[in-house]
């Protein structure tokens, strides 16, 4: 409470201390299991709230983590000697059309920005879900549906404006700060507090997407066709194989609500004839349901059908290099019926992805041809032992296969230098001993000066 109460005298937004009125609701992160405790948190209406709230952490000896969404919030850890920075206020966005680029808040959601942007003829390497802030997913790495032609979202990035850890206001691009300018494209939250980005968009006007939606007891023929599939495929589509068990909430569509499929999802840069020649071997195995349309790029918001309100979860993940007919039929087991598991996806990796853009910061590429994440619902601590079991066993049947993690994807403390090469695990922390050097900065996958 002593915290909050000075910090109260030397910053204009608002402070909240454990018993306030909201406080609850403020700490809370995506993953509504995740019980963070920080020593206070603040809500800065401005960059120079940001600089203020950061001046006074440095002299009453606390660290500063950086949150919108709270989307990856696990690997923070202990929070006890931190104060929480709630970038809720530093919204805005800006669209310029000729230059292709837009410039963003570090409040701002992707539903704030691709319907926007799809009037206009333009799409955006968003994920799978609205509501995640742009700036984590774009400091982290970002892939979505377009990522097989054009990357990740964080080499997309054309500048970050961000308050350092001495209080400065810096623009990073490729002109100036560039080594922080590489660093924060890909080395998450570690260098600063982000108070808004521009980065670049597509001409895309139209594309053929959709879902197919299969028998869930057809889960291991689905994914032994969508697996022949993928050498085959051009970069412009990028598809992902799900089995999705859907909870028997009111709000979905009759169709799917308490049901299980095993569903292929894509996104393809082409006409629908094409895309339809591309999708043939799976339609051999007649879906019950088929989605695919000529759309505008907005629709790609919601293709992955993924949860807008937070949840107790668990997850787990792997980059594999490939997923052999073995492995392919225990995936279908461990995640097809009975199984606890609500998601288990499969994601086409490779085409951009793989591809080394000597522009690119220091998440450059990812590994592996194909992205396996499971996720299982824990609204009660007596189902937490089945799904913990479950994802054991969707990583034990994938490991000999396993080349590497996608860091948005792991929601626990790890050891972060792993993520990198050598090289560039250096380099993030000469970058970092510059910027940072007491280690202000706790991000959720950190990187020490």
């Amino acid at each position: 409470m002593a915290i909050a109460t000075h910090l109260i005298d030397a910053f204009a937004g608002a402070v909240l201390a454990p018993g306030d009125g909201g406080w609850d609701a403020a700490r809370q992160a995506f993953n509504t299991d995740i019980d963070q405790r920080p020593a206070a948190i603040a809500m800065p209406t401005d960059a120079l709230d940001v600089a203020d709230a950061l001046r006074f952490a440095a002299r009453h000896g606390l660290r500063v983590a950086p949150q919108r969404t709270g989307h990856n919030a696990g690997p923070l850890g202990d929070l006890r000697d931190v104060l929480l920075l709630k970038t809720d206020a530093l919204g805005g966005v800006e669209i310029d059309v000729g230059a292709r680029r837009v410039r963003v808040g570090a409040a701002t959601r992707w539903e704030q920005v691709t319907p926007r942007l799809s009037e206009l003829g333009l799409a955006a390497l968003h994920g799978s879900s609205p509501d995640v802030g742009i700036v984590g997913y774009s400091l982290g790495g970002g892939i979505g549906w377009l990522a097989r032609k054009h990357g990740m979202q964080t080499n997309a990035v054309t500048a970050i404006e961000l308050i350092t850890a001495d209080g400065r206001f810096v623009r990073a691009d490729r002109e100036h700060e560039p080594d922080l300018f590489w660093a924060l494209r890909g080395g998450g939250g570690n260098f600063g507090v982000v108070t808004a980005l521009e980065f670049e968009v597509f001409p895309v006007r139209e594309l053929y997407a959709g879902a197919l939606f299969f028998e869930v007891e057809q889960t291991a023929d689905v994914l032994h066709a969508w697996t022949e599939l993928l050498p085959h495929l051009p970069e412009e589509i990028t598809s992902w194989a799900n089995v999705l068990h859907f909870p028997p909430l009111p709000e979905l569509p009759a169709a799917i609500r308490g049901r299980s499929f095993a569903i292929v999802m894509a996104a393809f840069l082409g006409s629908e004839a094409d895309g339809r020649e591309l999708l043939r071997p799976l339609r051999r195995l007649r879906p019950l349901i088929d989605t695919f349309a000529m759309q505008a790029p907005a629709g790609l918001g919601d293709l992955a059908m993924d949860p807008r309100e937070p949840l107790p979860f668990r997850s787990a993940h792997a980059l594999i290099d490939a997923l052999p007919a073995a492995a392919i039929d225990d995936v279908a087991r461990i995640s097809g019926p009975g199984s606890s598991l609500a998601l288990v996806q499969l994601r086409h990796m490779g085409g951009a992805l793989s591809r080394r853009d000597p522009d690119a910061g220091a998440r450059a590429t990812l590994p592996g041809e194909i992205c396996v994440f499971g996720l299982g619902v824990v609204p009660e601590a007596s189902a937490e032992p089945a799904v913990l079991s479950d994802l054991a066993a969707l990583s034990a049947a994938v490991a000999p296969r396993r080349v590497g993690d996608y860091p948005n994807f792991v929601e626990q403390p790890v050891e972060v230098s792993g993520f990198f090469d050598p090289g560039t695990w250096e380099r993030l922390r000469r970058v970092k001993a510059l910027y940072d050097p007491q280690d202000l900065f706790k991000a959720n996958h950190h990187i020490p000066a």
